[in-house]
Parts: structure tokens; sequence; C-alpha cells
């Protein structure tokens, strides 16, 4: 089950947040944060998000599992929303995760189906996001009509310091 997080109802979910964004750090994602952690960092993340929710530039949609799973939180998603007048047209999608122990099972593809029909309604048909080159996760954007834009070598940084390449996709929605 797909639902929208808002600034209300985003602090009981933290703590699930927090969860599935170690997790999938520590499963080697590349979402932005490195190991190891510090103390609180997911928590800070997700805490953080509450005022871009308030003011309407950032919705967050969650997948949660069904009854056998407790209802609990198993895959997260963003779109933030351009703000200036030449880019209201247009959202960012982010922090696609999908808990590793719950891959493979249609979670990231429910999810991303789900933030491209929120853009719809929102009406931002032009959508871009960037995802490390070579992932599981390009190759779902790829199965949902995504197209490279192109690719930058070590872009963001791997656990071990060294740098990853970064392919930056787009997709026009209704195309």
């Amino acid at each position: 089950m797909i639902e929208e997080l808002t600034a209300e109802t985003l602090p009981a979910a933290v703590p699930a947040l927090a969860a599935l964004l170690r997790a999938c750090v520590g499963d080697g994602a590349s979402i932005g944060f490195l190991l190891p952690m510090r103390e609180g960092e997911a928590e800070g993340f997700w805490q953080g998000q509450a005022a871009a929710l308030r003011e309407g530039s950032r919705r967050v949609l969650v997948a949660r599992g069904g009854a056998s799973q407790g209802g609990r939180i198993l895959g997260t998603g963003a779109l933030a929303l351009a703000g200036m007048p030449n880019g209201r047209h247009r959202a960012e999608i982010s922090k696609v995760m999908v808990h590793p122990e719950a891959r493979r099972q249609g979670i990231g593809r429910a999810v991303m189906l789900a933030l491209e029909a929120l853009a719809r309604d929102l009406g931002r048909p032009m959508l871009v996001l960037d995802t490390r080159s070579g992932d599981a996760g390009e190759a779902l954007y790829r199965s949902l009509g995504w197209r490279p834009a192109g690719q930058v070598p070590g872009y963001a940084l791997d656990n071990d310091g060294s740098g990853v390449s970064t392919t930056f996709m787009y997709k026009r929605l209704g195309e």
C-alpha cells in the first residue's frame, strides 16, 4: 500500500524511515549517505523533511507491507518540486529506497509509478533523477521509460572514498 506522508504524519514514521535508510545504506545504496552513519543521522535527515512537506516543496510517499509484515514501511520515494518560475513544470525524484529484505517484489516499481502519478496530478510532466551508474535502480528506471541524459564520472563518493559514476535521467510524462 502506497501512502503520502504529511508534516503531521511524518514524526510517527521517522523511526521506521530511519531504519529503512540505515538498512539501505548498510547494503551499499548510493543515496547521499556513507558508512559509518553517525548516531541520529538518519533520524535527523527525516526530521529535517518536515519543513519542506509543510511548505509543499517536497512530497514523500511510503510503501507499507501487508498485514503479514505488520504494515511496516518497506519503501519510500520523494518528489522535490522545482520552485523557480521557469521550472514549475518539473520535479526531481529522490531517495527512492526499498528495504534489502523486500527487494524484487515490485515495491520500487510501485513507488516510482505512484511518484509519476503524483507528478502528473501536480502538473509536473518533466521529471529528473540521478542514480549510481549500473545500479539495479538504473535498470528499473529504464524499464519504466526513463532516458539517460548523461553520466558524470566520480560524481558521488563510495564508502571506500572512491568516486562512482552517476547517471542523470529524465522522463516526460505522457510520451
